[in-house]
């Protein structure tokens, strides 16, 4: 039966939706859910024939991912945390690519399809490490912060090794030999063509798309920015592809950084994300379609080393780089712990390698019996992750070692305030708070030419709609004390049920112009500010009994 691709798109995205929501109601990570779908779906000819055409649509997922990493890579991050980091992530994805290679090679693999299976479970998943450290509030500890910049650090080795794969192997197609010096000359043009398009993409980003997005930000039309976003995710991803001979992913992921240099970083990751994660899922779908029951069953002791490296090396060879590093036992076995885990990235450099030709055995550089072993593996060992991190954060050892990394998430702030809207209400809160000692304000602004003056002034402001995934995390609404809705929002009510969510001890004052629907905000606890012209008075008032500061 022939399917059309409304259909096929269709199809794929329901049964991610619901062996995602299977996943999720047994405390299991989505990803599972949306590969078990792409597995169940290939059993179906119907759909399996199509497969291109949803790895079309997971390819835009890849450039969207891609795009977002970018949005938020910031190399200050990783300063408090690099000497751990840097180091760690290098070593640790050496040592495991060359032990897991080692264990392919005996398995009978040829030296460079052993490699790339070894390199290409070496990569733990951040969505599924940031979840765990999530789930067990861990995300802002010592473990967290060394966990999640080891990660970053992880995606840019994957970031290079992705595009040093096809330069290096697609050129040997048809030869079983490699010649040193070509490489060379490869890797040279490779470079040079990385320093151009770098060049182009920062000076981009610092001359033409912070006016390009104010000019397009001052339209006040949400589909017009979000249009804007996906251009130039696309249009620079693709570019970089036809032009560079790089892949659209790292396009996608230097123009993420460009645009997230600018303030427009914070609206640009809320427009991308809900059609990121739309797209990224049909990736998801797409590898587990590749993935094939009878291979798995011909070759077991492929899955069994992938699966073995990733649970007990990968882990292990962690832990001691934490504690050699100079971090303490605690510290060094729930990092370890953080990474019994695969995902995203590994699935990307499989795809990748799966298209090429291994210039030793002439078959595929990553052999059917290793996608499948990857395939199962990532099944398995994200399914794991948070009972394995669980049973390390039990683990308490004897002597002089203090379990340091148990860091609780801080306590509701009230110094710590989230002003949506910096219009007369919002300035006058904005004042009264001011008059408070040690204040901590973030704003949250949807008018360009506001944001840009109140950076002026040295105010802390966010550019984006508080309704955008992402955002209130961004201002910090975790671990603060006071959230104030100043400007008429229509879904203000979905915002202090997301605050909450995320908080819920967090006290929330809402203006409201009309005594019209009043009611439903009382009943979830905020306060609420009526009558135009009391407005300002009443909120900032309320602020100060919050806060301690008298009128």
């Amino acid at each position: 039966m022939e399917l059309t691709i409304e259909t096929i798109f269709t199809i794929g995205l329901a049964a991610s939706m619901l062996l995602g929501i299977i996943a999720a109601k047994l405390r299991l990570s989505p990803i599972i859910g949306y590969l078990l779908a792409g597995v169940m779906l290939g059993f179906f000819p119907a759909v399996r024939g199509n497969h291109a055409v949803i790895s079309e649509f997971a390819e835009i997922g890849v450039v969207l991912m891609m795009f977002g990493i970018g949005l938020k890579f910031h190399v200050g991050e990783l300063l408090s945390v690099w000497k751990v980091a840097v180091p760690g992530a290098i070593i640790q994805c050496t040592a495991t690519t060359i032990a897991a290679g080692y264990l392919f090679h005996l398995y009978g693999q040829s030296w460079p399809a052993a490699i790339m299976s070894g390199m290409a479970i070496c990569v733990a998943s951040t969505v599924v490490m940031a979840r765990v450290l999530t789930d067990t509030r861990d995300l802002h500890t010592q473990v967290g912060h060394i966990t999640i910049g080891w990660a970053v650090v992880e995606d840019i080795l994957t970031v290079m090794a992705l595009l040093a794969l096809p330069l290096i192997f697609q050129p040997y197609a048809s030869s079983p030999v490699i010649n040193s010096a070509a490489t060379w000359l490869i890797f040279t043009i490779a470079a040079g063509k990385m320093i151009l398009l770098t060049a182009i993409v920062i000076a981009l980003g610092k001359y033409v798309l912070p006016k390009l997005l104010t000019f397009i930000a001052e339209t006040r039309s949400t589909e017009l920015f979000t249009l804007s976003v996906l251009v130039l995710a696309l249009g620079i991803a693709a570019g970089a592809s036809r032009l560079f001979g790089v892949s659209a992913g790292l396009g996608a992921f230097l123009a993420g950084i460009a645009v997230g240099q600018s303030e427009f970083a914070a609206r640009a990751s809320g427009e991308a994300i809900p059609l990121r994660d739309a797209f990224a899922v049909l990736f998801f779908v797409s590898s587990g379609l590749m993935f094939n029951p009878h291979e798995l069953i011909s070759h077991p002791g492929v899955a069994i080393i992938a699966i073995f490296v990733v649970l007990a090396i990968t882990p292990a060879i962690a832990a001691l780089l934490v504690r050699l590093l100079g971090r303490p036992w605690e510290t060094a076995i729930n990092s370890g712990a953080a990474f019994a885990q695969i995902g995203e990235f590994s699935f990307i450099l499989g795809t990748v390698a799966y298209g090429l030709k291994d210039p030793v055995s002439g078959g595929r550089l990553i052999t059917d019996a290793s996608f499948n072993a990857l395939i199962a593996a990532a099944i398995i060992t994200t399914a794991l992750n948070p009972f394995i991190y669980g049973w390390a954060r039990k683990v308490k050892l004897r002597g002089k070692c203090r379990d340091i990394c148990r860091e609780a998430l801080p306590p509701a702030n009230p110094n710590r305030c989230i002003i949506i809207g910096y219009g007369p209400v919002g300035k006058a809160v904005y004042g009264r708070l001011k008059q408070k000692k040690n204040a901590e304000i973030h704003v949250i602004e949807l008018n360009i030419h506001t944001v840009k003056d109140l950076k002026r002034q040295n105010i802390d402001v966010i550019y984006g709609d508080a309704l955008r995934p992402g955002i209130l995390e961004q201002a910090g609404i975790i671990g603060a004390g006071i959230l104030a809705i100043t400007v008429q929002i229509e879904d203000g009510f979905e915002i202090i049920k997301r605050a909450r969510s995320l908080n819920p001890d967090i006290k929330v004052l809402v203006r409201r112009d009309l005594f019209r629907g009043s009611a439903k905000y009382r009943l979830i606890g905020a306060e609420v500010a009526i009558g135009e012209g009391l407005i300002s008075e009443k909120m900032a008032n309320d602020i100060g009994k919050i806060t301690g500061v008298k009128a």
